[in-house]
């Protein structure tokens, strides 16, 4: 019965296979349309001419930031995969895979956030560079919606409409969470006891300093921020749950296959024994 049940199991995993290759493909192709292309346009938030949130100087592109994006994203994806290899749990594909998924989503769901809410950064001011003197922003308290008001760079303003959530704080904060969890599960140190809470500890630290350092440079508000630490541990965290739940469930598979074949062989080690015996009688 037991070998019935693990034929049948054996036969539906190309089932399973094709199904999360759908759902990653579906992922990653979602998360390019919506990071690389202008599929989806950004909602118009109106503004104050003179409001003293939105006039913070330029810091200029990402890329000339402190914590530049390619270097984010590499820390971002290569630090957790780095400790699944060297660190191995029983499920050290599947952990990969996981994390890959929690990855692709977290970015899903900031731009989502982005286009959704077309959230203001502190500097937008700065670069829509609207005409004071014109009658809309003649009054200090007239809003305004008007989209073509902005007279600066078209891609600086694009950027600074897409504020809210912050998305590096996001990625970061669900890596570091992430990892921190697996580290927390997986690595058993009798020699030393702070060993684990300094790791765990740091690569936290670095997920919020990357937050703070996005305020810092005027680049997000303290909100923004807020949200992608929400945001991303929210993400974190249920993915390591789920998978917590499914190492749980196979282990007690493996247990109950390997309890069923120890008396299959029970049952038949008297008849093998006897049979041992006749012959050498």
């Amino acid at each position: 019965m037991a070998s019935n049940n693990t034929l049948r199991s054996y036969s539906i995993i190309p089932c399973f296979i094709f199904v999360e290759l759908v759902i990653m493909s579906g992922t990653v192709l979602l998360a390019y349309y919506m990071e690389c292309t202008d599929l989806f346009s950004v909602h118009v938030q109106g503004f104050f001419c003179n409001d003293a949130e939105l006039m913070k100087p330029y810091p200029g592109t990402e890329e000339s930031g402190f914590i530049p994006p390619l270097i984010l994203y590499c820390v971002v994806a290569a630090a957790p995969t780095t400790v699944a290899l060297k660190i191995d749990c029983g499920y050290r594909s599947e952990v990969k895979c996981v994390f890959a998924f929690g990855l692709f989503a977290t970015d899903i769901f900031v731009n989502a956030g982005q286009v959704v809410t077309g959230g203001l950064a502190p500097y937008f001011l700065s670069v829509c560079k609207p005409n004071y003197t014109g009658t809309e922003c003649r009054f200090n308290h007239q809003f305004i919606v008007n989209a073509n008001l902005c007279t600066g760079n078209p891609v600086a303003v694009e950027n600074a409409r897409r504020s809210f959530p912050s998305k590096d704080a996001s990625l970061s904060v669900y890596s570091a969470v992430y990892l921190t969890m697996y580290i927390t599960s997986t690595i058993k140190t009798k020699s030393s006891r702070l060993a684990k809470p300094v790791l765990c500890l740091g690569t936290l630290c670095s997920a919020f300093l990357t937050g703070l350092n996005r305020v810092s440079e005027y680049r997000n508000h303290c909100s923004d921020v807020v949200a992608g630490f929400i945001l991303g541990s929210a993400i974190a965290l249920f993915l390591v749950r789920t998978m917590a739940e499914w190492a749980l469930e196979k282990r007690e598979e493996d247990s109950t296959e390997v309890d069923s074949g120890h008396h299959l062989f029970s049952h038949f080690q008297p008849h093998l024994g006897t049979d041992q015996n006749q012959f050498i009688k």
